[in-house]
């Protein structure tokens, strides 16, 4: 059967997976009785619970005799390294655009990594129905953004005619006429298949190579390696070659060899270059390994993606709450843990330190750590986490620091807000342009520790409207120190459950992080100062009852709703001198250092 390997790249809630969702439906995947899941590739857990795509993912279906393997990647720029692996497995990208919103830093970073590569790229304006859609500007946008990157990488000979599509992937339709409203996915199908894409038609005669381009696990198979055969065939149950980071080829013996069909797996006794297959039969591998065969045995080149540009420590718990929640608390497990994330991820990095107990965890950005950290604690994992600290570095005797392109897109009434904002933290304003009537698109250069705890405030001062990205732009010169955040931190003075006369008479000092009853320790932070230096206080304190009574004197003690504390929201939160102390059923902040003694209430 003929063969075609595409991925469908987008900025973050463009509509990727919806798009997915409806083009298995139209190629008829489905029988008609089946009852089909919304955003059916998004099957992680915490990518059900946040509405958007964390790792990856194949299908495929048969479309005019081809078979189409088609990648779902992720849209958010800490997920980048997912889309650079997947962009080794396909000859052809869909890129999704939004037809208000139009390009957005993610778009911008994933067409210059397909350009480089010179893989064939198609365009769907899509959510062409929306009331404030404008797709005319949108499509020149897009134009000028190719044009731009195929300046910037220097390619001279790339095809810019690049076909366009208009549609809404909600509503399942699609046309090359911007002003259809309705009809089905048939003319995205047939663009597939068509002789726009190159089809996958690689030397099956040749000597047989496939980069291992992503992991998965399986209870009965043990690690699956899953990439595309470069050149000749593989046939199941027979001695093949496996090449590692050394260099040295070592044999092994590759199991199934099994390949993408619908949402699942199907095994075939052989499968030719082109192909994407999940293969068994090496335990240790690793992304970017090479399976080759044994005759010739040679490495194809490995997986380079972006560095990262964060770190954090994560610390086995020392509080005095640990082992009362968790299963998993020593170093050898969480240790065990981040080898096991490291592995699947190559944008991932970690270190051991000098103190056995603690970690580091490199990472592209916050939401990234926080889901890594997310999935440890849903394991019945307890652990501490410090504050994301950018990764500098030193050229001479020059400090460098990581800047990112931030690109906010916020009504018009906000701009002050966000612009205000912006300078306390350094960022530098290099466009802003209307985007219709009510809203505004400003473009910032700005550190990375600058948006480090920023999501939160910008959500405040854009009423919830506000839409913020960025993406990795280079190092540059260190723009000196930056308080994490203006004020300090309310900490418990004492241990106990807190108590609602405390907490009622306590309003004053500043927002609460604890609700009545909760359990608290020496150390614990229960809140945000009013101020910018820290107050430790007594959140424990009971009213002492008299035997006298005397009509209203008993007030009644009426406390604000606490909101929920979640992972990315402490890591926002959090200065240098406190940990995130996670577990299974909770989420605390406190101090390194305990006792009151030990510490400054001077930040």
């Amino acid at each position: 059967m003929k063969l075609k390997n595409i991925a469908i790249v987008a900025h973050v809630d463009h509509g990727k997976t919806t798009l997915v969702d409806e083009l298995l439906k139209q190629s008829g995947l489905f029988a008609e009785h089946e009852q089909v899941v919304e955003r059916v590739m998004d099957s992680g857990e915490l990518e059900k619970e946040r509405g958007i795509t964390i790792t990856a993912k194949n299908c495929a279906f048969d479309w005019n005799d081809y078979k189409v393997n088609l990648l779902d990647t992720p849209g958010h720029a800490d997920f980048g390294g997912e889309v650079e692996r997947s962009l080794m497995m396909v000859d052809g990208v869909l890129l999704l655009v939004d037809a208000a919103e139009g390009p957005l830093p993610q778009t911008r970073f994933v067409l210059q990594k397909a350009i480089e590569q010179g893989i064939k790229i198609g365009v769907m304006i899509n959510k062409i129905d929306r009331p404030d859609q404008r797709y005319e500007e949108v499509q020149g946008e897009v134009e000028d953004l190719l044009l731009e990157i195929v300046d910037l990488v220097g390619i001279e000979d790339y095809d810019l005619d690049i076909p366009f599509f208009y549609g809404s992937g909600r509503d399942g339709y699609s046309s090359d006429n911007p002003d259809v409203r309705e009809g089905n996915l048939k003319p995205l199908l047939d663009f597939f298949t068509g002789d726009f894409y190159p089809a996958a038609n690689l030397d099956a005669n040749g000597n047989f190579q496939l980069l291992v381009s992503n992991l998965s696990y399986s209870k009965y198979l043990g690690t699956l390696m899953i990439g595309r055969i470069s050149s000749g065939t593989i046939i199941a149950n027979k001695p093949y070659m496996w090449i590692n980071e050394s260099g040295n080829p070592k044999q092994v013996k590759i199991g199934k060899v099994q390949i993408f069909s619908g949402l699942g797996f199907a095994e075939v006794e052989k499968a030719e270059a082109g192909e994407i297959v999940i293969l068994n039969g090496v335990e240790d591998a690793k992304i970017g390994d090479t399976i080759s065969s044994m005759e010739s045995p040679e490495a194809l080149p490995r997986i380079e993606v972006d560095p990262p540009t964060v770190s954090v420590q994560a610390s086995v718990s020392t509080s005095p709450m640990s082992g009362r929640e968790g299963e998993y608390l020593t170093s050898r497990k969480l240790e065990e843990f981040l080898q096991e994330a490291v592995r699947k991820n190559v944008s991932l990095q970690y270190e051991a330190t000098d103190d056995p107990k603690i970690f580091v965890l490199k990472a592209r950005g916050e939401l990234q750590i926080a889901i890594v950290f997310e999935e440890i604690r849903r394991a019945g994992y307890e652990l501490m986490i410090s504050r994301p600290q950018v990764l500098y570095r030193m050229e001479g005797d020059t400090k460098l620091e990581p800047y990112e392109k931030l690109v906010v897109d916020v009504p018009t009434e906000s701009t002050g807000a966000v612009t205000e904002a912006m300078g306390t933290r350094k960022g530098i304003m290099e466009a802003m342009s209307p985007i219709g009537d009510t809203r505004t698109r400003i473009e910032f250069k700005v550190p990375s520790r600058g948006l480090i705890g920023y999501r939160s405030k910008f959500l405040t001062d854009t009423k919830g409207e506000g839409l913020m990205s960025s993406y990795f732009l280079e190092y540059g010169p260190y723009v000196g120190k930056m308080l994490a955040r203006n004020n300090g931190a309310l900490i418990s003075d004492r241990a106990g459950k807190t108590t609602p006369y405390a907490l009622f008479n306590l309003l004053s000092s500043g927002r609460q992080f604890v609700k009545p009853g909760e359990e608290v320790y020496e150390g614990m932070v229960i809140g945000e100062h009013t101020r910018p230096n820290d107050l430790n206080i007594n959140c424990v304190r009971e009213k002492h009852l008299s035997s006298v009574r005397t009509a209203g004197k008993d007030e009644n003690i009426i406390l604000p709703p606490i909101t929920p504390r979640s992972l990315e929201w402490a890591l926002d939160w959090i200065d240098d001198d406190e940990w995130v102390e996670v577990t299974p059923e909770n989420i605390r902040i406190r101090k390194k250092a305990l006792k009151q003694n030990e510490r400054s209430v001077i930040r």
